[in-house]
């Protein structure tokens, strides 16, 4: 039971990542589940969910057809609906049984997209990963199927990747200067802008759910990425300061602290996607047990108020809500990332 939670909550679903990922580009999104959990992708994972509308379905998998693998049903319920309501794109998803069924996906996005005439993708999920997983692999599965090359550059033109509700509660970057923004994956942003993403120059990654992305787009567009964390030219050392959470983000805030006050914080990455991601003086932890342990000697530990549950009591805590964790516990109390002094200063 070494990845057990006994006292967290685990964090955000990658069903959950990839409806979050997709919810603005115009398409329809089907997730082969039972009837009833729409509700946790499109109310409890989502911000956007009361005022944006998006195509996301659930395809109501009974016991029935579960157990005989009605797959002609699954299928023709998406073509009569994409009739109607006319989405840019399919892209489908799974829950547990389906995945466990062997459902093949790919057959039916094939014979989907004969049907419709529509560009119709999968995107493997089985509600066993976190949000990163989902997230990251919605990403590289729409950048693969609807992105060509373009000739065209836009000057100075530059992505934003992964930015999701989950991870970021603005869509204000800082971009560098001589940069014109070409798109934001993908939030606030529309399917024209995200489709003109090759004509850009370069790719920032703002999350770990963009790095595929960014890594696709590089060998297929020749595009070069930099993480959010590369605007400080800092190298940080071993210290009991830690940042609990996803390994940019928490990379990007330890390098504003490195950079402004020369104090080292130490990255505990507590999400699944941190392969190229970590300094040397950074940790991966996945399970209650090794976070717990990770910061038993801690002095400061900057983290979603969760974290403080499992943290010793003589560390100094400060609170940094992450929508996938506490979802909206204390979703008034999270700040723009992008302000080091809004949640973090020094005498």
């Amino acid at each position: 039971m070494k990845k057990a939670y006994k006292i967290l909550p685990v964090y955000t679903g990658d069903v959950s990542g990839f409806a979050s990922a997709l919810y603005e580009l115009g398409g329809m999104l089907v997730i082969h589940d039972p009837s009833g959990c729409n509700s946790t992708y499109n109310t409890h994972d989502e911000v956007r969910w009361y005022k944006q509308e998006a195509l996301i379905y659930i395809s109501g998998l009974n016991d029935i057809d579960a157990i005989t693998g009605n797959d002609d049903k699954f299928i023709s319920d998406i073509v009569r609906a994409a009739e109607d309501m006319k989405p840019k794109f399919i892209a489908l998803a799974n829950s547990p049984l389906p995945y466990l069924n062997g459902t093949d996906f790919k057959g039916i996005s094939k014979i989907i997209e004969d049907r419709t005439g529509l560009p119709c993708f999968y995107v493997q999920t089985n509600a066993m990963h976190d949000y990163t997983m989902g997230a990251s692999k919605a990403f590289l599965a729409f950048a693969k199927k609807m992105l060509v090359h373009s000739d065209k550059k836009t000057k100075g033109g530059i992505n934003i990747l992964g930015s999701t509700p989950l991870d970021h509660t603005n869509t204000k970057f800082v971009i560098p200067e001589g940069r014109t923004l070409v798109s934001n994956w993908a939030y606030d942003s529309s399917l024209d802008e995200v489709l003109n993403a090759p004509s850009a120059e370069l790719n920032l990654v703002v999350s770990s759910t963009g790095l595929a992305a960014a890594e696709y787009m590089k060998d297929a567009f020749d595009i070069p990425y930099e993480l959010l964390g590369d605007y400080f030219n800092v190298k940080r050392e071993r210290s009991r300061n830690y940042i609990v959470g996803e390994p940019v983000i928490s990379g990007f805030t330890a390098a504003q602290i490195k950079e402004r006050y020369g104090t080292d914080f130490n990255v505990i990455a507590t999400t699944e996607i941190t392969d190229g991601l970590l300094s040397d003086c950074d940790r991966k932890c996945h399970g209650e047990d090794e976070i717990r342990d990770a910061l038993s000697d801690a002095e400061v530990i900057i983290g979603d108020p969760l974290f403080e549950l499992i943290s010793p009591k003589s560390a100094k805590f400060i609170r940094l809500p992450h929508f996938a964790m506490s979802g909206r516990l204390y979703r008034k109390e999270i700040p723009d990332l992008m302000r080091l002094e809004d949640y973090y200063n020094e005498p």
